[in-house]
């Protein structure tokens, strides 16, 4: 896709997300219930997916939690010297901003290769069973994370889900081939 500076929507975080608070919202403060965060995230996801159908639903989710993932990375994880701290970070971060509970299950850093898990997820935890994966927003968010990290590029899908019955989001990040 070209990039188009002229954007009516073009994300940053000083314009978007980074709005003073103290001007934005001086007696609600920067916090909201999580029905407001799923009603706006799948409401938008039915309207993409009746437009351009289920996988390009995904696809769009994950390209824009990738991006959210590179602008979290640059506010809030670029001090991470190695991946032992960058996990504390984003551990920290997670619960301070109410995301999830995150933990590293396997990490081979040196391969590319991580599972991590993410319990009480934002998205989807206390959803309905429905055999399907549906954290996509996460892969891409994850994804952008760890590609600011190291510099590289990753794959990350979800391979549980509380809406597998698996009570909590678990994440496998494989890097890409140079």
């Amino acid at each position: 896709m070209a990039e188009n500076d002229n954007r009516k929507y073009k994300f940053s975080w000083e314009n978007t997300v980074g709005a003073d608070m103290q001007v934005a919202r001086p007696h609600l403060g920067p916090s909201t219930r999580i029905e407001t965060y799923r009603l706006f995230q799948f409401t938008l996801r039915d309207v993409l997916e009746q437009h351009y159908g289920t996988e390009m639903a995904d696809n769009i989710f994950r390209e824009a939690g990738s991006i959210a993932g590179r602008a979290f990375f640059d506010k809030f994880l670029s001090d991470a010297k190695d991946t032992s701290s960058l996990a504390s970070l984003i551990q920290k971060s997670f619960n301070d901003f109410g995301i999830g509970i995150f933990r590293v299950e396997t990490a081979n850093p040196d391969k590319g290769h991580f599972i991590f898990t993410v319990d009480e997820d934002l998205d989807c935890s206390g959803l309905p069973d429905t055999s399907d994966v549906i954290c996509v927003y996460d892969e891409g968010f994850i994804q952008g994370i760890l590609e600011s990290f190291s510099g590289k590029g990753f794959d990350v899908r979800e391979i549980d889900c509380w809406c597998t019955g698996s009570r909590t989001c678990r994440f496998e990040a494989k890097g890409r081939a140079s």
